[in-house]
């Protein structure tokens, strides 16, 4: 059965470091810890790297690798993951998600 890999980017309207930090925290309590969750990381991108290839208007990026499909269906209902977008939506200018199966 083949994992899937769930990433996102968001691009916020407040680019200031106190945002950027507030996205941080509010995906790792809300979208850290979820039952069939076996990676999880979020961060913010990497400014030095500039090259023409690098996608740079995002703010913070978030992956997540479920054990299988119907570990990230769950996800996408969970109340936290619901609770999540409602407390944040407002704050993204764009998101783009990003799922693969992974081999």
């Amino acid at each position: 059965m083949a994992k899937l890999a769930h990433s996102v980017f968001f691009s916020l309207a407040d680019s200031s470091p106190e945002s950027i930090e507030r996205q941080v925290a509010a995906c790792q309590k809300y979208l850290s810890g979820h039952d069939g969750t076996v990676f999880f990381a979020v961060g913010t991108r990497t400014p030095d790297l500039t090259r023409e290839v690098n996608v740079t208007d995002y703010h913070v990026a978030l992956h997540v690798v479920f054990a299988d499909r119907a570990a990230h269906d769950r996800y996408q209902t969970h109340p936290r993951h619901l609770e999540f977008i409602a407390e944040n939506k407002a704050f993204w200018s764009q998101v783009r998600v990003f799922d693969a199966d992974l081999a």
